[in-house]
């Protein structure tokens, strides 16, 4: 289960002013604490001081955090005049968040996926809009792998994300993502699902209780990634919990070691 930290996104209200002060103290333990509590990639974001310091700042913020971490980042921005530059600077494969079949989101992201050899979001959403139809979301994953791997993008590197509704809104939308990540999982063998996580329970009372069993049951549909808060504790021992129910821990030695650190006694 590939994790993705979401904790430093500028649309949050303790992070924005670190971002403009260029806080890297306060940055940096942002993504350390992410690190230190599982996750594989640290998502940054710093869409809300709009096109004129999105470049500077994303670019920031990946310098700032390879500095000291080895770690890789998800560069979570549709322009692509902030992605290249932070692009150039980043060590390692990096992830883009997010293409779609948005036309022109598609066309100006795409050749930063091919030519920098990059991982890749790619969220079930077109012209159109974003679908909550199972048959739409299928339709939509279908032809992003067409069109992706059509233009030299190895399967392996490509996140599908079949776009989580909040079931506030409507009661069988969880389901339908469910049966959607089952669906993408048995038809391409070899790519990748994600999640935003939290996107399920906006608007409900007692939400982490919400994500918590939501994630779980994704799992068992075959989910592989998300994007969430790793320093959840119960959340991040849910998963190492399924993964050992799901056959994704062989002996059960990943639980264990959890068991023995103290991270399964919350």
């Amino acid at each position: 289960m590939l994790i993705i930290g979401e904790r430093i996104n500028s649309s949050r209200k303790r992070i924005a002013p670190a971002i403009e002060a260029k806080d890297a103290d306060f940055i940096l333990n942002e993504a350390g604490i992410q690190i230190d509590s599982g996750a594989d990639y640290i998502d940054v974001n710093a869409g809300t001081f709009g096109p004129e310091r999105e470049p500077e700042l994303l670019s920031w913020l990946v310098k700032t955090i390879q500095n000291k971490y080895s770690c890789r980042l998800s560069l979570d921005s549709p322009n692509p005049a902030a992605i290249e530059p932070a692009l150039k600077l980043h060590n390692g494969k990096a992830l883009i968040n997010s293409i779609s079949l948005e036309t022109r989101r598609y066309d100006a992201l795409m050749p930063l996926v091919r030519d920098y050899s990059t991982d890749v979001i790619a969220m079930c959403a077109d012209d159109e809009g974003m679908p909550t139809q199972l048959d739409k979301k299928l339709l939509l994953a279908a032809r992003l792998v067409e069109k992706l791997t059509g233009q030299g993008v190895p399967l392996e590197n490509i996140y599908l994300d079949p776009l989580v509704h909040p079931i506030a809104t409507d009661h069988t939308y969880g389901k339908i993502v469910l049966a959607a990540i089952n669906r993408i999982m048995s038809d391409f063998p070899g790519v990748h699902t994600i999640i935003g996580l939290s996107n399920v329970s906006y608007g409900l009372p007692f939400r982490f209780q919400l994500n918590q069993i939501f994630l779980v049951l994704a799992m068992g549909s075959g989910l592989d990634s998300a994007i969430l808060d790793p320093t959840d504790k119960r959340l991040m021992a849910n998963i190492t919990t399924a993964k050992a129910l799901l056959g994704l821990d062989e002996y059960c030695m990943k639980y264990i070691e959890a068991h023995q650190t103290g991270k399964l006694e919350l």
